[in-house]
């Protein structure tokens, strides 16, 4: 095999050892924060059962913190990329509002440990990084309350209660999944979104008459 062929093929594997290695490194995170909690795992634990040292580590996460918060705001960054595509499509309202709903749900579904992990363990972060994390939820409720408040300007949507209200309701039971949900349960995740999405569409339909 030539000589350049045997460097690009080692340079290939090195490029996607280093690829691997924040993925691994959440992954096993997430495994032993699970299991341990969040304040009883070391970052020495993390290293090893990723299999890289302490100094590789922070290379990638400055600190535990900051792998608690890119647990919780991958997925955020995926369910913002999710509800900014249904949002700016030129389906209608309702359509549009049941498919973020629906996406949220699933996708909360998927990462249910992660969620319920940051949950658990987020008041054991510095003030500056909750603050952080919060204002980009906030951002991405912000968007999604825009839907509603879009509904309620043209009619289709009742305005005698206030979008916030509406929108804390429906994700304080999005975040309640972790309580009972199972993956050994009848229903799939995108049932349950749809669901969800209906019981919401549901409560912001105007009154009759």
């Amino acid at each position: 095999m030539h000589l350049r062929t045997l460097v690009s093929n080692h340079q290939l594997r090195a490029d996607e050892y280093q690829a691997a290695v924040p993925q691994r490194l959440l992954e096993r995170a997430t495994n032993l924060f699970a299991k341990k909690g969040f304040d009883r795992t070391s970052v020495q634990e993390i290293a090893e059962a990723a299999g890289v040292t302490k100094g590789e580590m922070y290379h990638y996460f400055a600190s535990k913190d900051d792998l608690l918060c890119e647990i919780y705001t991958r997925v955020l960054r995926e369910q913002t990329r999710q509800l900014e595509s249904v949002a700016s499509s030129s389906a209608p309202l309702r359509e549009r509002l049941a498919a973020a709903a629906s996406d949220v749900v699933v996708s909360s579904i998927d990462n249910l440990d992660d969620n319920t992990i940051f949950l658990r363990s987020m008041h054991q972060l510095s003030p500056d990084k909750q603050k952080a994390v919060w204002a980009e939820r906030r951002k991405y409720q912000e968007r999604f309350r825009g839907l509603i408040e879009e509904g309620q300007r043209s009619g289709e949507f009742r305005t005698d209660k206030p979008a916030d209200v509406v929108v804390d309701f429906f994700f304080g039971s999005v975040q309640h999944l972790g309580s009972w949900y199972r993956h050994s349960g009848s229903l799939t995740a995108r049932q349950i979104g749809d669901h969800y999405a209906d019981l919401l569409l549901d409560a912001l339909r105007p009154p009759a008459g």
